[in-house]
């Protein structure tokens, strides 16, 4: 199953791919600020409520899939202490911001990073207690396939952590956040970024992206014995936790 239409399929859809791969590469430098200053920096308080759902199960390896520039690897390596972080992504240009700030917060000893088809990851099955996903897994191609992805790497008892921009659905905030997401965002991001598209572009993947009950069941038929969710600020955000 995919989800969205043509303009929103960046991972394993051969030049559509290598397009969504350049445009993120293009937005990096500024990826960072914009994120922080569009979400009013609440995205800092996302991420971490996002892995503390990981906290109590002291996950050693973990894998951060579509990690962009590292900040919520980093994040998680500082609060859960594991052994081994892997992040991996398609963009080049955003991991090698990541790899930067890692080196500036000392932690080259635990967090590397892939360049990666997220659709069709290398590693081993079994290869990890815990994966993570924030803000990024709404640009798949096939949800499915990327959450299966996911599910195979992990070891058995082990745990996905997400966190991902949602619709809200309730009023007066789902109609704010329509304005906003079709206003705001995309020419102050267009502003920063000095991309015409990118951030039209995610407004997209928002509005495309199954939320709430849809998204547990779809966690279920990608092989997860268990799952669920919680809307934050609104529903704006989305965090789910699944049990492999």
């Amino acid at each position: 199953m995919s989800y969205g239409q043509e303009v929103i399929k960046p991972y394993g859809e051969g030049e559509k791919a290598k397009q969504v791969e350049e445009m993120f590469d293009n937005i990096a430098p500024s990826y960072d600020k914009l994120n922080h200053r569009l979400s009013w920096n609440i995205d800092k308080g996302w991420r971490r409520k996002a892995i503390r759902q990981l906290a109590p199960f002291k996950p050693q390896t973990l894998l951060d899939i579509a990690t962009g520039t590292g900040d919520f690897a980093i994040l998680a390596a500082e609060m859960l202490r594991p052994q081994k972080l892997v992040g991996a992504d398609i963009s080049e240009g955003m991991m090698e911001i990541g790899r930067k700030k890692v080196l500036q917060k000392g932690l080259q000893d635990i967090i590397s990073f892939d360049k990666e088809d997220c659709l069709a990851l290398s590693y081993a099955d079994e290869s990890f207690d815990a994966v993570t996903a924030a803000f990024g897994i709404r640009n798949f191609a096939s949800l499915d396939s990327g959450l299966r992805e996911m599910q195979r790497v992990l070891k058995e008892g082990g745990h996905l952590s997400i966190v991902e921009l949602t619709s809200p659905v309730s009023f007066p905030m789902k109609q704010l956040f329509h304005v906003y997401s079709h206003t705001v965002l995309p020419v102050y991001g267009r502003i920063i970024s000095k991309d015409t598209s990118a951030y039209s572009y995610l407004t997209k993947t928002i509005e495309a992206f199954p939320q709430g009950e849809q998204m547990v069941e779809i966690l279920h038929k990608a092989g997860f014995s268990e799952a669920s969710f919680k809307r934050l600020t609104f529903g704006i955000c989305t965090m789910y936790f699944a049990t492999k």
